[in-house]
C-alpha cells in the first residue's frame, strides 16, 4: 500500500521552500551589490589617483621622454605614492621599473590591467598575487606624453581587510535569513494545523458516516473552502438520511400495497378450499376477487419495473403519431368506473380539431391514467376532476385539475421525486409522479404541479405538437422550468 505523505508536512515544507528560494535570491543580489559597492569604491579611488598623477606629471614634466624616464622614477614614486596601495612603474615588457615598497620585483607583470593601460585605457584587475597568493586589486593607467605611452602607473592594494568585512556582512545576512526561516517555520506550523485539523475531523466524520452514523456533523463555520467542504459533507449526510427515510417509507408502503392483495388472495383461497367449492356463488366471488387482486399485484410490479427502466434510461419509445384527443377519451373512459365508485364527477374537455404529437401512445396513456388516478385518490366523495386539452403556441397542453385535499407548500417541491409521499400512510407507492416526469422528459416535454392545501391540485403537461401542426404558428414554444429535485 502506498504511504501517504502528511499534508501538514507538505504545507510546512512548501512554505519553507518558497521562503528559502526568496531569501537565496534576495541574499544573492544583496551579496553581489555589497561586494560591487566595496570593490567599485576601491577601484574608483585608485583610478582617480592614477589618472590625476599621470596627467599632472605629463603636464608639468617638460623633459619627460622614454630615454630619460629613469631619471624621474624616484620623483614619481615619491610624489604619486598612495598610503594604502603599492605604486609600481611598469614598462612595455611588464618589467617593474620602480615600486614604492622598495623591493626589487623581478616577475614580469602580465595581468589584464597592464594590457588595458598599454592600449590607452585605465585597467582594473582583481586576483591573487603570484608570490604571496594574497588577494589584491590592481589599477593601471598609461603615462602619456605628446601622444606617446612611456610607461604604466600601477597601484596595487590588498583586499584582505575588505573581504573580511564582506564575510562579516555575509554572516550577519545569513543569520538574519536563518532567523526569518525559523519565524516562517513557527508561523507555518499553526497555519498548517489550521488546515489539517478540520480535514482530520472531516475524515473522522466521513469514516463514521461510512459505518452508518449519519447523525455525525462537522463544524462548517470556517469562512473559506474548508467551510464549504464541511457544509457539503453535512448536506450529503442530511440527504443520505432523507433518502434512507424515503427508502424506508417506500419499503413500508410497497410492503403494505403488496400485503393487502396477498392477504385477500390467501384468505379467499383458504375459504374456497375449506368450503369444498360446493357453494358456486361463493367460489365465483372468491375467484373474482383473487383475479382482481392478482391484477393489482401485477400492476404494482409493472410500475416498479417501469420506474427502474426509466430511471436507468434503458427504455426505448415506440414512436408514432398519437392523437391526444382520442388518447384522453380512452383514459377517462377507463377511469370513469373508479371515479363513480367515489361519486366523483369526471369531466373531459377536448377540442374538436385533432391534436397530434409524436410519441409512444402506451407511455403517454400511462401518464394520463396515472394523473387521473392520483386525482381520484386524493379527491373526496362528491368532488370534481376536470381534464382538458388545449393548444398553446407549438405545444399540446393537458391539464388535470381536481378540488381535492391539495398539497402543502412543504411537500409540493418533492412529490415528483422517487419514493416521496406527502402522507406515507396513504395508498400508493410514491413513484407514480416520478414515472410520469420521466416519460414526459423522454418526449421532450415538461410537467408542472400547482397546488394549495385544501383547495386542490392542477397538473399541467406540455408536449410538442407534430411539426406539421406546429408550423401553423410563429410564436416561440413555451416551457416550464423543470424541478431541480431528483426525479429518479
Amino acid at each position: 500500500m502506498k504511504m501517504r505523505r502528511s499534508l501538514k508536512r507538505q504545507v510546512v515544507m512548501r512554505f519553507l521552500g518558497i521562503v528559502l528560494l526568496t531569501l537565496l535570491l534576495m541574499e544573492g543580489v544583496f551579496f553581489f551589490a555589497v561586494r560591487q559597492f566595496y570593490y567599485n569604491g576601491i577601484a574608483n579611488v585608485l583610478t582617480n589617483h592614477a589618472v590625476v598623477s599621470a596627467n599632472f606629471y605629463a603636464n608639468f614634466a617638460g623633459d619627460l621622454f622614454y630615454n630619460n624616464l629613469s631619471q624621474h622614477l624616484n620623483r614619481m614614486v615619491q610624489y604619486f605614492a598612495y598610503e594604502t596601495a603599492e605604486l609600481e612603474i611598469v614598462d612595455r615588457n611588464g618589467t617593474v621599473l620602480a615600486a614604492s615598497s622598495g623591493f626589487d620585483i623581478r616577475e614580469r607583470i602580465r595581468t589584464s590591467d597592464v594590457k588595458e593601460a598599454w592600449a590607452g585605457r585605465t585597467g582594473v584587475w582583481t586576483g591573487n598575487q603570484a608570490v604571496t597568493n594574497e588577494r589584491v586589486m590592481a589599477v593601471s593607467n598609461p603615462l602619456v606624453y605628446e601622444g606617446q605611452t612611456l610607461a604604466v602607473i600601477r597601484y596595487v592594494t590588498s583586499l584582505t581587510e575588505v573581504d573580511r568585512v564582506l564575510r562579516t556582512i555575509y554572516a550577519v545576512s545569513a543569520g538574519v535569513g536563518a532567523v526569518v526561516l525559523l519565524l516562517v517555520l513557527l508561523v507555518s506550523l499553526p497555519f498548517a494545523n489550521s488546515i489539517v485539523r478540520p480535514i482530520k475531523r472531516m475524515t473522522a466524520a466521513s469514516a463514521e458516516m461510512a459505518k452508518g452514523r449519519f447523525d455525525v456533523r462537522v463544524n462548517e463555520s470556517y469562512d473559506n473552502e474548508i467551510g464549504e467542504l464541511a457544509g457539503t459533507l453535512n448536506y450529503m449526510a442530511r440527504e443520505i438520511v432523507r433518502s434512507e427515510a424515503l427508502k424506508n417509507d417506500f419499503i413500508s408502503s410497497i410492503s403494505h400495497e403488496i400485503r393487502t392483495p396477498l392477504s385477500s388472495i390467501k384468505g379467499w383461497s383458504e375459504t374456497i378450499l375449506t368450503g369444498g367449492m360446493e357453494d358456486k356463488e361463493e367460489t365465483r366471488l372468491g375467484l373474482g376477487i383473487i383475479a382482481k387482486e392478482t391484477d393489482r399485484l401485477i400492476g404494482l410490479v409493472e410500475e416498479l419495473l417501469d420506474f427502474s427502466r426509466l430511471h436507468q434510461k434503458s427504455i426505448t419509445l415506440d414512436l408514432a403519431r398519437v392523437p391526444m384527443n382520442e388518447l384522453l377519451r380512452e383514459a377517462v373512459l377507463q377511469m370513469r368506473s373508479k371515479a363513480e365508485q367515489k361519486r366523483i364527477d369526471l369531466r373531459l374537455n377536448v377540442p374538436s380539431e385533432p391534436m397530434t404529437v409524436i410519441g409512444d401512445a402506451n407511455r403517454l396513456k400511462q401518464v394520463g391514467l396515472n394523473l387521473i388516478d392520483n386525482a381520484i385518490k386524493f379527491t373526496g366523495p362528491g368532488g370534481c376532476i376536470a381534464i382538458s386539452l388545449e393548444r398553446e403556441d407549438r405545444d399540446a397542453v393537458v391539464r388535470v385539475t381536481d378540488n381535492g385535499i391539495g398539497i402543502s407548500r412543504e411537500h409540493l417541491g418533492n412529490v415528483q421525486t422517487k419514493f416521496y409521499q406527502a402522507d406515507p400512510k396513504a395508498e400508493g407507492t410514491g413513484i407514480g409522479l416520478a414515472i410520469c416526469r420521466e416519460i414526459v422528459d423522454l418526449h421532450q416535454g415538461a410537467i408542472r404541479l400547482d397546488s394549495a392545501e385544501g383547495e386542490g391540485t392542477t397538473v399541467t403537461v406540455r408536449l410538442p405538437l407534430e411539426e406539421a401542426e406546429a408550423q401553423g404558428t410563429e410564436a416561440p414554444r413555451a416551457s416550464f422550468d423543470k424541478p431541480e429535485s431528483d426525479g429518479g
